[in-house]
């Protein structure tokens, strides 16, 4: 089976298409808009240079492959809208018969967080695309919620605006491999929450994060008011700042709670939780 994968430069895409390669019996298609040179490592990698932006380049990388595990862009909610639509129309203009997508835990359209929107847009246009689909539905990234911590070692506080919201983050790495599962199996024609263990509110991983740290932190909670005043202190790019904001927006209103077994039936692992990475990122 040939298999393309799309963000292949980056860490999701490129842990991909490792999991990929592991398994001799697939031709693995490294699709990014720089060259992956990691690429030469695996016999049976290749690697194809295309930008989202760019229909004839996606639709020549995606020429002859099978299945197509698409991982999401990023950028304003309207760039990565418009991307979306390119990937999804090279595919099935390619001949493509499944595309494994990325998508989001809260990907609804009635959400306020602007990228919850570009995931439910980005759904209809899979199902509408006539391919096969299989969704993977993932819960904030633990990677990434990290940034929001690790001031706390110095200052104490975590700061910021989820009243009592909790969040079931969940591994990078697990929801790579929830993809490449996802990617040599049937299409399922559905959307499976990949989430992490449990679900926490601020409270409980700041307590969690000063306990392994050996050092206070507590839970600051921010008004939105108060956090969008100290975004703009930062240099954040106004877009981050927005999209930051309408995130906690959505995790007041619990849609990032969610706790799946899809992990471990897709894998047949156990998923990792904050107080792995965290222990992890000590070491």
């Amino acid at each position: 089976m040939r298999i393309a994968v799309t963000g292949a430069a980056g860490q999701l895409g490129r842990q991909i298409v490792e999991v990929l390669a592991a398994n001799e019996g697939h031709d693995v298609v490294a699709v990014s808009r720089r060259p992956v040179p990691y690429a030469s490592d695996f016999t049976h990698v290749s690697g194809a240079l295309a930008d989202y932006t760019d229909p004839p380049a996606l639709r020549a990388a995606l020429h002859g492959v099978d299945t197509l595990v698409f991982v999401s862009s990023d950028g304003e909610a309207v760039d990565v809208l418009r991307h979306h639509q390119n990937v999804i129309q090279a595919a099935a203009a390619s001949g493509v018969t499944h595309i494994v997508a990325l998508s989001g835990l809260d990907a609804d359209l009635s959400s306020p967080f602007c990228y919850a929107v570009t995931y439910g847009l980005t759904e209809q246009l899979l199902y509408d695309s006539g391919c096969q689909v299989s969704i993977a539905r993932a819960s904030i990234f633990t990677e990434f919620f990290l940034q929001f911590l690790t001031p706390a070692r110095t200052s104490g506080e975590v700061r910021l605006p989820a009243a009592d919201g909790r969040i079931s983050l969940v591994s990078r790495t697990d929801v790579g491999r929830c993809l490449a599962a996802l990617a040599v199996g049937a299409p399922t024609g559905r959307h499976h929450d990949i989430t992490g263990p449990e679900a926490l509110d601020l409270t409980a991983i700041a307590a969690l994060a000063g306990q392994l740290w050996e050092a206070p932190v507590e839970y600051a909670a921010l008004t939105p008011a108060g956090y969008r005043v100290e975004l703009a202190r930062t240099r954040l790019d106004s877009w981050w700042c927005y999209a930051f904001s309408t995130m906690f927006d959505s995790v007041r209103q619990q849609r990032w709670a969610r706790v799946s077994d899809d992990f471990s039936l897709l894998t047949g692992l156990q998923p990792r939780s904050i107080r792995d990475l965290l222990t992890q990122a000590e070491r």
